[in-house]
């Protein structure tokens, strides 16, 4: 339809150009920070303990004051993250839709359904974070995170799912935006698009190698990360326990931070999935790594701090090496 491909041709601008490049920073300025207080540097010491500062939560925090929340507050990033991938994956597949029935390129209308696959990739994962943080963890009344590592989560959460929608974030949803205002004016039967509902597996059958390689790394990370966080949600029985024990099973007993590791592995496997040619998506999980990486030098020490007999045996989140 000429509405669409009109639409099609004015979409690409260098706002998207723009947008990846802000994206980029944001990312670059966000990972910086980490590698600079990972320099084991003495005159770094300052900086290094005012990050851990920023990044402590839970057992690690040893804060109560005014800049610190409560860690239940972990359940907006996942509400923030269900809501806006929803938005995106459920645009990028209109909008790879419309590809399909109009003068676009081949590989420009497979990597629209690819990238509609890597988003409901991490749908899959936030919406059973969004589950753990209601239903699986019981946070201690006492549990608090720095007010920086909140709004941390939030970047995160967001600048997740616009890297991985990649070029598409902007022009699928400024597309479902037009096909909305058309709907208003117009009504449903002068759309620019035509439904056909046994198309809804689309994303599934234009996957590549990367696809399903990527999507096994995943499914690996996110069943480790599952059990790990049901041991963990196990471990306080009520709210009112303020108590720590010393976690056993799945990856624990190789790490004392499995969940992170799982999590990178997690987001190794959307890497791979998407292909592995956007730095954006690299600059995403190299945040995941620093940051995660990080924390768990953190919350290794506080085991060994805690309790005498925990497992000299364990690495913080790199079995055998780290």
């Amino acid at each position: 339809m000429p509405q669409f491909q009109s639409y099609l041709l004015s979409a690409a601008s260098p706002m998207d150009l723009e947008f990846t490049a802000f994206l980029r920073l944001a990312w670059i300025a966000a990972i910086l920070p980490i590698l600079v207080a990972s320099i084991p540097i003495k005159s770094l010491d300052f900086f290094r303990s005012l990050l851990l500062t920023f990044a402590a939560r839970g057992k690690t925090s040893h804060s109560l004051d005014k800049f610190s929340i409560p860690q239940r507050y972990f359940l907006h990033f996942y509400v923030l993250a269900v809501v806006l991938t929803t938005c995106l994956a459920l645009s990028t597949w209109l909008y790879a839709y419309n590809c399909d029935g109009h003068r676009t390129s081949a590989g420009h209308r497979i990597k629209a359904w690819r990238t509609v696959f890597v988003l409901l990739l991490l749908e899959a994962q936030v919406l059973r974070r969004l589950y753990e943080s209601k239903c699986v963890f019981i946070y201690s009344p006492s549990a608090r995170m720095h007010i920086l590592g909140y709004f941390t989560g939030l970047f995160f959460y967001t600048a997740a799912p616009l890297s991985l929608a990649g070029r598409f974030s902007l022009e699928a949803l400024s597309y479902s935006v037009h096909l909305l205002t058309e709907f208003i004016v117009k009504g449903p039967t002068e759309l620019p698009v035509e439904f056909k509902w046994k198309e809804i597996l689309k994303p599934f059958i234009c996957l590549g190698w990367c696809q399903w390689i990527g999507s096994t790394i995943f499914i690996w990370g996110w069943l480790h990360q599952l059990r790990c966080h049901q041991i963990l949600g196990s471990l306080r029985e009520n709210k009112r326990d303020n108590g720590y024990v010393i976690p056993y099973g799945d990856w624990f007993e190789y790490v004392s931070c499995p969940h992170y590791l799982s999590e990178i592995v997690i987001y190794a496997g959307i890497l791979v999935a998407s292909g592995g040619l956007d730095f954006t998506v690299w600059l995403a999980l190299l945040f995941v790594v620093a940051n995660l990486v990080f924390a768990s030098a953190e919350t290794h020490r506080w085991y060994h701090l805690k309790f005498d007999s925990y497992p000299k045996s364990r690495k913080a989140i790199i079995p055998l090496i780290y």
